[in-house]
């Protein structure tokens, strides 16, 4: 991936403590060689690996339609 087509950017999310705990210690087990692993790294892998599996299981593995509007905090959005 080349940054300069996709920079990266600060993004605010909650997750539950365990879950970011786990993530943490797995990022500083993996940090050295081989895998030299980031906590950036990890999320964006598991992102992009829960993105393909909904893709492909509810929008026959196409792009979701781009969104009109930014995400607000709150409840889920209902369809």
């Amino acid at each position: 991936m080349q940054h300069g087509l996709n920079p990266k950017v600060r993004a605010t999310i909650y997750l539950p403590l365990d879950v970011l705990n786990e993530a943490r210690d797995a990022a500083v087990h993996l940090a050295g060689y081989p895998a030299r692993l980031t906590l950036t790294q990890l999320a964006e892998n598991a992102l992009r690996a829960e993105l393909r599996r909904l893709k492909a299981l509810y929008n026959d593995g196409q792009d979701f339609p781009r969104r009109d509007e930014e995400l607000r905090g709150g409840r889920p959005i209902a369809a």
